[in-house]
């Protein structure tokens, strides 16, 4: 692709779903990447805005309020706060963030629609959907159940079966029912309009497969797969209450499809910006039809189709507006070597986060920034974050700047000292950071994230590596002069760090440029040896960045530990049959049984043994019962003690590890295999018998 002199960047990160928090495969894949940039843009003083804002339309919202028994505008409002609270605590610095709920964007988005209907640009299609026939109204993929045609999932929804992965379609569902009545669905013919996707198939070969080979492979590749295949025209409308309402005479009861609607989202958001600031923004048109703009997407590889083929034809259908330059879509981050999972609670969600760690934002950006899955999927574990924070920001980068600043203090009070003449070993150091602006660069234009913020841990590395060879504790006591160019050059490293590491860790980057005094700087000054000047007297200075200790960590461990485990519980349960029922047996058998109530007076581990129970019981009759039970791995015996169990009185007295069990305590066998003593509602009298 030929090289274009753009005048500005619009820099947008993909709209967030407003229908829970945000988690740290969120942040990892798209929201940092796309900070980061916006960061690196500013720096170099170029003209550039970032817009976000929540989703808050769609069938998931409609189900989490129905589920609350709230409004779906009650869930929106809610998450529309999270999401942007936890956005802000990171330092995720958009211009604007709004939402799809807003009047400006119902407003745009319907005119939007209005205007690609007007010009003939959409095409009337019938197709047939699932009908509630009880709730009278259509039914999205999500209102629908049934069972799984791959895994025999009695749960699978009408899109996908959660159990085997399988993508599906309502069609292919066995016994499909309603979420909303429960009845059976009946098929039903509805009239939708869709975009003629295929129509623009040739349009979108050329502009993607020959004019943008420069975009990273998996968004290349995926592209590529599905022009390689014929473009089918898609659905832009729905037949839904939450959303919306189709601006056309005739659509009652239908809205616009959520992925029309959400990306025309980064534009109603930059016109409620323009329109808020006129003076700084300009018109929003110049941030969207402007041949001078540039336009990049931060997105995650699941919404590569919708930004780089479906909005870029409804921007061309419209007419006039500019398409996307680049869309750097990252793979999708791990946790704990397993797939992320709201809907399992697998994940590290970032209010959390900032209870736990407090103070802490910028070691999980670097931390997720040094595993950006920028290639290929990646992982998150508690233990690398551990050791990349003890060991990188603590150990390098923290240890080097408490080194300069404390020697700086020690032997100047704090006061820059002069930059004398320059030896061998001098030059070299300056020589190793002189082109590190440079090697930055050339990552940050090419989306290359973590090669950039391992450029800049460089800088901490080559401090460390110059104060250890000049070792100028030592050299204090017989050259203070040559000191005075030691810690000199050291200084400026440390101001330059404060500017390397700004796009990437913002909290930490200001509070060392208030450590140095160094309020005002651009990237143009990065590599430069008169950042700070001699007689400068700088604050006194306290630690970058402390250690996190193995306590903490093991905290973390722990609540997956329990979510793996309430998961597996959950799913046990909604998988559950009870066992067959066992063989008839007469009146006259079951009546042989006699099953009383004993109160328990006394229990202890039988010795010797791992599994069973000694119990004392009152049964009633003025003689104490001893009955042996293998209950010992699921209760302690001061749990039992004092409780009315039922058990069997008339069995034959047998005879265990030495003991005499005359009885037998009933209990019931859980779903997942543990037992639980069976007891009264109310206190009996023991011996009361169960008839």
């Amino acid at each position: 692709m030929e090289n274009k002199n753009f005048k500005r960047t619009t820099v947008t990160a993909a709209l967030p779903y407003a229908n829970g928090g945000v988690h740290i495969g969120h942040l990892a894949g798209v929201y940092e990447p796309a900070d980061i940039y916006a960061r690196y843009l500013r720096l170099k003083k170029e003209e550039v805005v970032f817009i976000c804002g929540s989703d808050e339309h769609g069938v998931p919202i409609t189900l989490r309020a129905k589920k609350e028994g709230i409004t779906p505008q009650e869930v929106c409002d809610r998450y529309n706060k999270i999401i942007k609270d936890s956005f802000k605590e990171f330092g995720i610095s958009f211009d604007e963030f709004g939402r799809t709920t807003s009047e400006t964007h119902h407003k745009f988005a319907a005119d939007f629609f209005r205007k690609l209907y007007d010009d003939g640009k959409l095409v009337e299609q019938e197709s047939e959907q699932l009908y509630d026939e009880e709730a009278h109204q259509f039914l999205a993929d999500r209102y629908i159940m049934g069972t799984c045609p791959h895994c025999g999932n009695p749960n699978a929804y009408g899109d996908q079966c959660e159990k085997c992965g399988s993508d599906l379609s309502p069609m292919e569902l066995i016994n499909p029912h309603s979420t909303i009545s429960g009845s059976q669905p009946v098929i039903k013919k509805t009239k939708n309009w869709y975009l003629p996707l295929n129509e623009y198939q040739e349009k979108l070969k050329q502009w993607i497969l020959e004019g943008h080979k420069e975009w990273r492979s998996n968004v290349y590749g995926q592209c590529k797969s599905w022009l390689d295949m014929d473009l089918q025209p898609r659905a832009m409308t729905r037949d839904l209450d939450w959303g919306i309402p189709v601006p056309v005479e005739g659509a009652d009861g239908k809205v616009l499809y959520v992925w029309f609607d959400a990306p025309i989202g980064y534009i109603s958001n930059t016109i409620d910006l323009c329109e808020s600031d006129a003076e700084r923004w300009g018109s929003w048109e110049k941030w969207w039809k402007d041949p001078e703009t540039r336009l990049v997407h931060f997105i995650g590889k699941d919404n590569i189709v919708f930004h780089c083929l479906i909005f870029p034809t409804m921007l061309k259908a419209y007419g006039d507006f500019v398409l996307p330059d680049n869309v750097p879509a990252n793979e999708f981050l791990n946790l704990e070597n397993d797939k992320i999972s709201t809907s399992r609670n697998w994940a590290v969600w970032l209010h959390e986060y900032l209870i736990d760690f407090p103070g802490k934002q910028d070691v999980l950006r670097y931390v997720l920034t040094a595993n950006a899955p920028e290639t290929k999927d990646n992982n998150f574990t508690w233990k690398d974050f551990q050791e990349r924070n003890n060991s990188e920001l603590v150990g390098i980068y923290g240890n080097f700047v408490n080194r300069a600043l404390q020697l700086t203090q020690k032997y100047w009070k704090g006061v820059v000292p002069e930059c004398g003449a320059l030896l061998p070993v001098d030059e070299q150091a300056i020589a190793e950071f002189k082109d590190v602006k440079e090697r930055m660069e050339q990552n940050l234009d090419a989306f290359k994230f973590r090669e950039a913020q391992k450029e800049a841990m460089n800088l901490a590395r080559i401090g460390n590596k110059y104060i250890t060879e000049c070792e100028p504790w030592k050299v204090w006591k017989t050259d203070p002069k040559r000191v005075e160019t030691i810690l000199n050059i050291s200084l400026q490293l440390v101001a330059n760090l404060s500017i390397a590491f700004e796009p990437f860790l913002p909290f930490s980057s200001k509070d060392l440029r208030d450590m140095i005094g160094l309020p005002n700087f651009d990237w143009t000054q990065l590599g430069s040896t008169e950042l700070l000047h001699a007689g400068d007297v700088l604050p006194e200075p306290h630690l970058l960045f402390e250690k996190i200790e193995d306590e903490a960590i093991q905290a973390q461990l722990d609540k997956l530990a329990a979510t793996k485990k309430a998961n597996e519980s959950a799913q046990a349960d909604k998988e559950y049959v009870a066992k067959p029922i066992k063989e008839d047996v007469s009146f006259d058998q079951w009546e042989k049984l006699d099953i009383r109530v004993g109160h328990i007076k006394a229990c202890e581990k039988l010795k010797k043994s791992n599994k069973l129970l000694q119990f004392t019981i009152d049964d009633g009759s003025g003689k104490d019962r001893t009955i042996l039970s293998g209950i010992a791995k699921y209760y302690e015996p001061e749990q039992l003690i004092g409780k009315d169990v039922l058990f069997i009185a008339n069995l034959p007295a047998r005879k265990m590890m030495g003991v005499e069990s005359q009885g037998m305590i009933l209990s019931a066998v859980d779903s997942d295999d543990s037992l639980a003593v069976t007891t009264v509602l109310r206190t009996v009298k023991p011996g009361s018998q169960i008839s």
